[in-house]
């Protein structure tokens, strides 16, 4: 049993830094790459990973801005700062703003990995795993975990089990999964009803004796008798004709059946899971299916929610099938911006994770550059009004925080910088010196907040109250 791949988010303003962690660490583990810490806050706010590398000093937003937007996710990541001007002082105060540990510029890979891995093993021991590493089915989501749970729980029993959902939510992959963990020794054989015609469906299913229907020249066994110790997986029940209704009826009413043009009755084992994406409940109220084989069938349902119902899952998936397509076509892994990600976040999926998973393999097949931008998203996802951003309306200034008149200048331009210390001192005379009060009415946070009393040598100001 293979665990699945540790997620890593690898932020370094130096792209050789970065792409030579990727080329070490690329076999392990599923690597996305922020080239500043703007980006990686960015990465961070619309989905999960498992460890965040990071270097230290970068421009605008530094690493220690990137482990507070870690730890304020519901699901923090592990962090792990690096940086050419590691000091005693750099890495107490990293651990102490929760950092897992910190590591010098240039990095020894080895010694890299080893941390690395003490920092999952870490958190492996105090996090439950998001994707079942039996049945490849991804459950970082509440209502796949409750499915996953759900299918556990049924699998060693013998009911029919009726899937439901979408089209391409994953309803053959939680029938295997319903096989592989019933203990059942048999095969898992799949049946797609829709493909097809009457005729020869029942045929399929039930078998033949030799000489029953033109070109019958020998006997055959059907899907029945092959998934005997097994699982029958009959996709598409809704589509089956009424007359294929009856026999299927009977089938799981009896446990028996004949071959079409045989009398011999046969017995049979094996365990009956249906999928559609068709409402039948209405369809039996329409008289197009019949209401005693939906009881039958529908003895356990679970119905698989859309992709769009989704999205901790769909940042998974995005990942898993970027590095398969790159597998499966010999291509070199690519890195996908942060803005094509938000994108793909963002688009309603109404294909779920068959549309994405060939979404996915299109971009990497087409794509000239190891980069994949918004420009190599489908034109259906790129012009996507949902996936575009309304422009931001100005949030209004709370009650306890009435904007204030900058101080009147003394010449004719001032330096920014001095309009900025200025803005700060006045700050901080009106709340009393309380730096989270000032860091509020300036709308900033409290770390940059300290970070321009340095700059500006307002030490008297640097108390608390």
């Amino acid at each position: 049993m293979t665990e699945p791949a540790a997620r890593l988010l690898i932020v370094d303003d130096e792209r050789s830094t970065r792409e030579a962690l990727v080329r070490f660490l690329r076999r392990r583990y599923e690597l996305h790459t922020a080239d500043d810490g703007a980006a990686a806050i960015e990465y961070l706010k619309h989905h999960d990973c498992d460890l965040v590398l990071t270097d230290l000093r970068m421009p605008g937003a530094d690493g220690m801005s990137v482990l507070e937007a870690a730890r304020s996710k519901a699901d923090p990541p592990l962090c792990i700062l690096f940086s050419a001007y590691g000091s005693i002082e750099n890495a107490v105060q990293a651990v102490k703003e929760g950092a897992f540990d910190f590591v010098t510029k240039p990095v020894k890979l080895e010694q890299l990995e080893a941390v690395i891995e003490k920092a999952l093993a870490t958190r492996r021991a105090n996090h439950p795993e998001t994707r079942d590493p039996e049945s490849g089915i991804v459950a970082a989501s509440p209502q796949m975990r409750e499915i996953l749970e759900l299918i556990r729980t049924v699998a060693p029993g013998r009911a029919t089990v009726l899937l439901t959902g979408e089209s391409g939510t994953g309803k053959e992959v939680a029938a295997r999964a319903l096989h592989d963990w019933s203990g059942r020794t048999g095969l898992f054989v799949p049946v797609h009803c829709a493909a097809l015609p009457a005729n020869l469906l029942e045929s399929e299913l039930f078998g033949h004796e030799k000489g029953a229907f033109t070109g019958a020249t020998e006997r055959r066994k059907g899907r029945f008798e092959l998934a005997e110790n097994g699982t029958l997986f009959l996709d598409e029940i809704g589509e089956i004709d009424p007359t294929t209704q009856v026999k299927l009826l009977r089938v799981l009413e009896t446990r028996t059946f004949e071959r079409v043009g045989g009398v011999e009755s046969l017995t049979i084992n094996a365990r009956l899971v249906a999928a559609t994406n068709r409402d039948l409940a209405a369809m039996v109220r329409e008289g197009t299916f019949r209401e005693d084989l939906f009881y039958r069938l529908n003895v356990v349902n679970l119905e698989l929610p859309p992709l769009r119902e989704r999205p901790e899952d769909t940042a998974i998936l995005i990942d898993r099938f970027l590095r398969e397509a790159a597998e499966e076509n010999n291509r070199p892994l690519p890195e996908l911006s942060v803005e094509a990600r938000r994108k793909l976040l963002a688009y309603a999926w109404p294909g779920n994770i068959r549309e994405l998973k060939n979404c996915m393999e299109r971009m990497v097949v087409l794509s000239r550059t190891p980069h994949l931008g918004v420009e190599e998203l489908p034109p259906e996802i790129r012009r996507d009004p949902a996936t575009t951003p309304k422009p931001a309306t100005p949030a209004p200034l709370p009650a306890a925080a009435p904007r204030r008149a900058l101080p009147a200048p003394v010449e004719p331009v001032r330096r920014i910088v001095d309009l900025e210390r200025a803005e700060i001192e006045q700050a901080l005379r009106e709340c009393g010196n309380n730096k989270t009060r000032a860091a509020e009415i300036l709308g900033i946070s409290r770390r940059t907040l300290h970070r321009r009393l340095r700059e500006y040598a307002l030490e008297k100001a640097d108390q608390d109250v």
